[in-house]
């Protein structure tokens, strides 16, 4: 097929017409005059079976030598069974995704597909099934422990060596419990990640087995009267906060763990009730 048909010149002097004009330059290269006399580079090929169109440019911005060497390094991606069409919206794509990255930077937010990102999303679909001072806790654990590890890092990318990472100065400090929930809480936030198809795997699981169990300290119930009264008598003379000394001295009167006194509401209290 003939190529290189135009010269320089021809391009310069090319008149727009009544309706756009094609100038080939062969194997599929040609310049379209428009009508308003603006001149587009254009690459015809063929991939797949399918014809496509490729733009390269405007001139003269793209003189005709670098039309011609787009062309070719289309063309040889096209040889190679790449479609240089998708190259180039994979490539404007991932540009995209970091400008709008580093406004989200900018602003204080996490990147796009992070796993800050996917978490946060998480933490704000579970909010209403917690009270909000668990919440806060779990939120403010992540962003003391795990988010500066790991927090930019994309989901998928994330692996097993890297949530041990973040657990070991913990386990070393003899912190047991908080790196149980921290586990723990990494591996719910990948729960919800392969839920919503950003990853396929929870790299969190497979550290479970290397921290240790934590021991159980249990407290004895008080049984002898004495011990009661002394226990009564230590709460009377609580000095703490009145809400504090308000808790306490209604705990023997209803029988009922901490957090579902401290969770309490009026509405939850019947002072009309009897037996």
């Amino acid at each position: 097929m003939a190529k290189e048909l135009l010269k320089p010149t021809t391009v310069s002097n090319a008149k727009p017409g009544d309706k756009g004009k094609r100038l080939n330059d062969g194997n599929g290269l040609h310049l379209l005059v428009k009508p308003t006399g603006a001149k587009w580079w254009r690459l015809d090929y063929s991939i797949d079976g399918k014809r496509k169109t490729l733009s390269l440019g405007v001139y003269p911005a793209t003189g005709l030598a670098d039309a011609r060497r787009k062309a070719e390094d289309a063309r040889a991606k096209v040889a190679n069974g790449i479609d240089p069409s998708e190259t180039r919206k994979e490539a404007k794509a991932v540009k995209q995704v970091q400008a709008e990255n580093q406004k989200r930077l900018d602003a204080g937010l996490p990147i796009l597909n992070s796993f800050e990102h996917v978490t946060r999303d998480w933490l704000a679909s579970v909010e209403h099934t917690v009270n909000t001072v668990t919440h806060q806790k779990k939120i403010r654990n992540f962003e003391i422990y795990v988010f500066p590890a790991i927090g930019r890092m994309a989901l998928n990318e994330v692996k097993s060596p890297h949530v041990y990472d973040i657990i070991i100065p913990l386990i070393e400090t003899g912190k047991l419990e908080t790196v149980h929930r921290i586990r723990s809480e990494i591996s719910v936030a990948f729960a919800y990640a392969i839920a919503h198809g950003f990853t396929d795997y929870d790299p969190a699981q497979a550290v479970a087995k290397q921290i240790p169990a934590t021991k159980v300290k249990h407290r004895a119930a008080l049984t002898d009267p004495k011990e009661v009264g002394q226990l009564m008598r230590c709460i009377d003379a609580y000095q703490g906060t009145f809400v504090v000394q308000c808790a306490l001295k209604i705990s023997p009167l209803l029988f009922q763990r901490p957090g579902e006194i401290r969770q309490m509401e009026w509405k939850d209290v019947d002072l009309t009730a009897h037996e």
